[in-house]
């Protein structure tokens, strides 16, 4: 028997010192302990420093860089890592104790797997949220995984394509092969700053099989107010414009640039409409300014003609317009019953 590989585990941090001890508390308690833990402090200025020091002695290792944002924090302690193995752990993320071991036992069944995605669930307040992520998907969205064992399977053939229109797979559930990881370019700084940036990342590991699949939720992704992937406006917005970069810069996925252009109407659509409901009318302006004429309903040409107006017929037509749309919807939801 080849021996167990072994593991690494990356944590990115800015400005969390809040939030961090229970992350690394819980990456400290696997039933599969790391071979090394490795903190990426990305430039914070809140004490994370001190709190980093009280938790050498239990083996965490510090690495301070200028702050660059967590795309090149990951890829830093990517670089520093020494395992066959890597796991990421956002900050703010929590694990089961047996996340580890888990995803160790992938490789274990199958040793040419590319890198692993676990199912999670939203915590908030401490409380974890009985839904998970992968039980939302798409129809038809998991179909060809080949079981492996209980709650393990794979994908062998490159599914990146189904990302376009549903995205599951989470930075604190990843771990992948550390050569594979670099050969393919790290994590994709293209998209750094962007709401949604890690999307691009999960399309370039995509492309690539065998991959990996647990659909247990092992992973808590906590909310909270400092998270930027709450705001479901700024979602939209990002990921279109983390589409963009796809299309420019991943020629694996040309042929599939209709789906993609596609997707990206499809966001830009649903955020101009929380805008407007939102009353920000100028960002209504500006996301209209993004979508193709042939794109645009009579309903959105209407809210982007109404954003124009002076106050406050603005806000009376904005009202006229949401009661419209909501007489729309439930007609629609009468017919289709």
């Amino acid at each position: 028997m080849p021996p167990e590989p072994s593991i690494s585990v990356v944590i990115p941090t800015w400005n969390r010192a809040d939030l961090l001890p229970e992350t690394l508390d819980c990456v400290l308690a696997q039933d599969n302990p790391a071979a090394e833990i490795i903190v990426v402090d990305d430039g914070s200025e809140d004490g994370t420093q001190a709190l980093l020091d009280r938790y050498k002695s239990r083996g965490v290792k510090n690495i301070r860089i200028s702050n660059s944002g967590d795309l090149h924090a990951r890829n830093v302690g990517l670089e520093a890592a020494k395992s066959t193995l890597v796991a990421f752990c956002d900050s703010d993320d929590l694990w089961k104790s047996t996340f580890l071991r888990m995803m160790v036992d992938c490789w274990n069944r199958e040793a040419r797997t590319c890198a692993v995605y676990a199912d999670f669930q939203i915590v908030r307040d401490g409380v974890w949220e009985t839904s998970t992520k992968f039980d939302l998907a798409p129809t038809g969205f998991w179909d060809g995984l080949r079981p492996v064992s209980e709650g393990l399977f794979m994908f062998d053939r490159p599914m990146a394509d189904r990302l376009v229109s549903y995205q599951p797979f989470f930075p604190s559930a990843l771990v992948a092969n550390r050569e594979f990881l670099l050969e393919i370019g790290g994590w994709d700084e293209g998209t750094s700053g962007l709401v949604g940036r890690d999307f691009a990342t999960a399309i370039r590991i995509a492309e690539h099989a065998p991959l990996g699949i647990l659909r247990q939720p092992l992973v808590g992704i906590r909310k909270h107010t400092s998270n930027d992937s709450g705001d479901t406006l700024a979602m939209n917005l990002g990921d279109g414009k983390v589409l963009e970069h796809i299309l420019r810069t991943r020629p694996a996925m040309a042929p599939y640039a209709a789906a993609i252009k596609a997707s990206i109407i499809d966001r830009r659509r649903r955020a101009l409409d929380l805008a407007f409901t939102r009353g920000n009318f100028s960002l209504v302006r500006d996301i209209a300014e993004l979508l193709p004429p042939e794109a645009v309903s009579r309903l959105t040409q209407l809210k982007c003609l109404a954003a124009r107006l002076p106050d406050p017929l603005r806000r009376i037509s904005a009202r006229g317009l949401m009661a419209a749309g909501t007489l729309k919807s439930r007609l629609q939801d009468s017919r289709s019953r």
